[in-house]
């Protein structure tokens, strides 16, 4: 899941595919590899960046923007290079440090924008750092990928999907959607993934000048600083995980404990809503509950019309939810775009939490591997690369017998798990479904990690991480993982959390660690705002 540090809503996990992102090459490789002849990546090693104004409207005057080439396929290196861009915060401390290089998510999460955007909340960590964000191959200015046009019909099918006993129909339209995306995305897809990426962070450390590795991990972000320290262990200097990604289960699984998770915060939510009298399911908390789960069904019957030539369902609603639900900062306006909905009829609040899109018209994307302009980003990359990645790190792909029944067998666990997300969850299931196998290294060998110490900070309350996937990635790790607890509520604890900022800020700055890891408070609720948005 991507975590939205800024109070934008947050996306989904979703999924998508690459068969050939496991290139056993170069630098990082897997043990198994070790002894095989490498390619030459010397010339990109060599590379420096070269640093300059970011260019567009909305960029910051003191952020810096830079690139760095990568291999196109790190298994052959003169086939052809990828310019990933990078933008940084410079060091204002007497003393620095070199680099903490930023991922905030996604994944499919485009980081100069998010930096350019939000940044304001890491300028601590400019008295001992440069501040640097980059846009992951295939993501944002980086070789974006795209299904272009036509393809959001396969997943709008599969988010309304209601007819599981036959879904024949919707199986041929996915693996129609998968070839879109690998017409639309050029040579990059087949080498998405997280093993390139992690590869790719190898080749911006040195281009930065740093000698260790130094970096601030969200959501998907915590899978890639682990597949990091896994691939280059030596190169491990400061690196801490919040809100941190299994690195084991399958997609059935982590629709599951997604589910479980987000019934949880808007439980939480409906408690807090249920103390107003504006609330517009009532102040009986258990009438509340059941009147999201009518409000749901009755939409998945009735759409409403947005105005926009569309129309809201219940799936559309409940993924709306689900994104408003990742900051307890968002409830106020959650519980204000509700009222409107149920009252009004008026969808335009709740469709804010909304996310995704379809391709621009046209095709102004570069093949070369070169950076695309801002403005050419198509609007789909979020959802494509959330998908493209999240298949190219998952090697399980059953038949469609197989899913069929899986969905069949699975239902009843799905809306155990939540009645409201349970549906819209189980749809994960099929997203990889027509797309080429995914690698296994990070399921089978991101383990027992012999690095320096590493801080992974789960949260209790997390809707889309459980605090069991800190846990477990923390076993899985070995001794160099250590975990704080934050006992608060939302997606990530960095920015939500007084005592989990300090703590992991102290950590990256002076190498200071809580003793056994420690724990955070749970920070006060969210404050209620009236209706004109004031305090």
């Amino acid at each position: 899941m991507l975590a939205m540090l800024s109070t934008r809503p947050a996306v989904r996990r979703c999924a998508g595919a690459s068969a050939l992102t496991l290139a056993l090459l170069g630098a990082g490789l897997p043990a198994a590899a070790a002894d095989r002849p490498q390619p030459d990546l010397s010339r990109f090693y060599r590379q420096k960046a070269v640093w300059g104004a970011c260019e567009g409207p909305d960029m910051p005057k003191d952020l810096q923007c830079a690139k760095v080439t990568v291999p196109l396929d790190y298994a052959r290196p003169g086939a052809g290079t990828l310019d990933l861009a990078l933008a940084r915060y410079r060091a204002t401390g007497k003393t620095s440090q070199g680099s903490v290089l930023l991922n905030f998510g996604g994944p499919g999460g485009a980081g100069i924008s998010e930096l350019a955007s939000g940044g304001r909340q890491f300028m601590d960590l400019t008295n001992g750092y440069d501040v640097v964000t980059f846009d992951p191959r295939g993501v944002g200015r980086s070789s974006p990928v795209s299904c272009g046009e036509g393809s959001e019909e396969a997943s709008l099918a599969t988010e309304e999907h209601t007819d599981i006993g036959h879904p024949q129909a919707l199986f041929k339209q996915l693996r129609q959607a998968a070839d879109l995306c690998a017409r639309n995305s050029g040579p990059v897809l087949p080498h998405i993934g997280t093993i390139n990426a992690s590869r790719d962070m190898d080749v911006i450390r040195q281009a930065l000048g740093d000698s260790k590795l130094n970096y601030l991990g969200f959501s998907y972000g915590t899978r890639l600083g682990a597949v990091y320290a896994a691939q280059f262990p030596g190169k491990v200097g400061r690196i801490t995980l919040d809100g941190v990604d299994t690195l084991t289960e399958s997609l059935a699984e982590q629709g599951v404990a997604g589910a479980e998770g987000q019934q949880t915060a808007l439980d939480d939510f409906l408690d807090w809503c249920t103390t107003d009298i504006g609330c517009p399911f009532g102040q009986d908390r258990r009438m509340a509950g059941d009147g999201v789960v009518r409000l749901v069904r009755s939409l998945d019957e009735n759409p409403v019309p947005t105005g926009f030539g569309g129309s809201l369902s219940g799936q559309d609603l409940v993924g709306a939810i689900g994104q408003a639900l990742y900051s307890k900062e968002l409830w106020p306006s959650l519980e204000r775009a509700l009222v409107s909905l149920v009252e009004d009829g008026d969808a335009r609040r709740v469709l804010a939490f909304s996310t995704g899109g379809v391709a621009l018209p046209g095709d102004r994307r570069r093949t070369d591997g070169g950076l695309v302009d801002a403005e050419d980003v198509p609007a789909d990359n979020l959802s494509s690369a959330l998908m493209a990645i999240n298949c190219a790190d998952d090697p399980d792909r059953p038949t469609a017998a197989r899913l069929a029944k899986d969905l069949t067998d699975l239902r009843s666990a799905y809306d155990q798990a939540s009645p409201v997300f349970g549906r819209y969850r189980l749809t994960q299931l099929l997203m990889c479904y027509g797309r080429p196998k995914g690698t296994d290294f990070i399921r089978d060998r991101v383990k027992n990690v012999h690095s320096a110490k590493m801080l992974l900070v789960g949260t209790r309350g997390d809707p889309a991480t459980p605090y069991r996937w800190t846990e477990e990635t923390a076993r899985r790790l070995g001794s160099s993982a250590v975990v704080l607890d934050n006992k608060g509520e939302g997606h990530t604890g960095y920015s939500s959390s007084k005592c989990v900022h300090r703590k992991v800020n102290d950590f990256l700055l002076y190498g200071t660690l809580p003793p056994g890891g420690g724990s955070c408070p749970a920070d006060a609720p969210a404050d209620r705002l009236t209706s004109d948005g004031s305090g």
